[in-house]
């Protein structure tokens, strides 16, 4: 015997009452409506099944699919079991088929033959090349400063920040400058050779125009003055591949750390009010801060350790 809900026990008790003291008074009592009250005790005969919910499932479905309409969609799922939803259908409407995708999606679903998704292929990226020496290769980015950090005369204005970091011992250079130019660029390595106290082999760059005319649209590839200063200096320029800024990720890194210490809490005044800020925070804060690939020591200190003592972080 089926088991006897609450609800049933519920309409039992509204219909005794509606016996009793009428419908109305029912109706306050339990706060319902009356048309409720009489369709159940319209429906009671005496037994707990009549006080059960019936199905609305309809006696009749005029538009289900027909035997040979559900022969096709089988024997097409079963050639086809990963097919999307709208070009399943286009191919059951290649081969008679009628009806619409809305239609033939209800039936996929209560048959339980939707299409099964393939995995998407795991991205398994290449072992990061991991440098022996400071001065293997050197990462140089530039970045914007934000807009919301210019306050009085530096209002309006455009700053950059040229950064240069060695990928072995995360040690930084930056420097303040007012244009964003190849000229820029190479004022900057000179500026950041003269600083580093070790040869540097190779720099790391991205395709902008301010290190090479690689996309130049002038349809001839010629070689910026940032470039030439690399081949006065003896040092490979690596381009990384295009629209693929993580390559360069430990300076892009480095910058969204930038943001986080630096701009969110800074405000610049002139020019040299950012250059002068910028210079302090980076030799105060970045180069002195411990790093977790560092073995938690400071870019300072492994820089320091190999030169003096030829100590290895790795």
């Amino acid at each position: 015997m089926a088991s006897i809900t609450q609800d049933m026990r519920y309409r039992l008790s509204l219909i005794n009452y509606a016996n009793r003291y009428g419908v109305s008074n029912a109706a306050r009592k339990y706060k319902t409506n009356r048309q409720y009250i009489y369709r159940w005790k319209n429906r009671y005969d005496g037994s707990w099944d009549s006080l059960r919910d019936r199905s609305r499932r309809p006696h009749s479905h005029p538009n289900q699919h027909t035997p040979d309409e559900i022969k096709l969609i089988m024997d097409m799922r079963r050639r086809n079991p990963h097919a999307g939803l709208v070009v399943f259908w286009v191919k059951l409407m290649q081969r008679g088929y009628k009806r619409s995708i809305p239609g033939l999606y209800r039936f996929l679903k209560r048959q339980g033959i939707m299409p099964q998704k393939l995995p998407n292929p795991k991205y398994i990226p290449k072992p990061y090349e991991q440098m022996k020496y400071p001065g293997q290769r050197v990462q140089i980015d530039v970045k914007f400063v934000p807009a919301s950090c210019m306050v009085n005369e530096a209002k309006g204005k455009r700053f950059y920040q040229y950064t240069a970091i060695d990928e072995y011992s995360r040690w930084r250079y930056v420097e303040a400058f007012e244009e964003h130019s190849t000229y820029s660029s190479a004022v900057f390595l000179r500026h950041f050779l003269e600083h580093f106290p070790m040869p540097v082999e190779c720099v790391q760059t991205d395709n902008g125009m301010e290190f090479t005319k690689r996309f130049s649209t002038s349809g001839k590839e010629t070689f910026t003055l940032f470039q030439r200063t690399l081949q006065e200096h003896g040092i490979r320029h690596k381009l990384i591949r295009p629209f693929t800024p993580r390559h360069n990720g430990k300076v892009e890194r480095s910058h969204r750390k930038d943001n986080e210490r630096f701009y969110a809490s800074h405000k610049f005044y002139s020019f040299q009010d950012f250059s002068k800020q910028l210079k302090a925070y980076n030799h105060r804060d970045y180069n002195q801060f411990p790093m977790r690939p560092l073995n938690w020591k400071s870019p300072q200190t492994v820089l320091k350790e190999f030169i003096q003592y030829g100590v290895t972080y790795v």
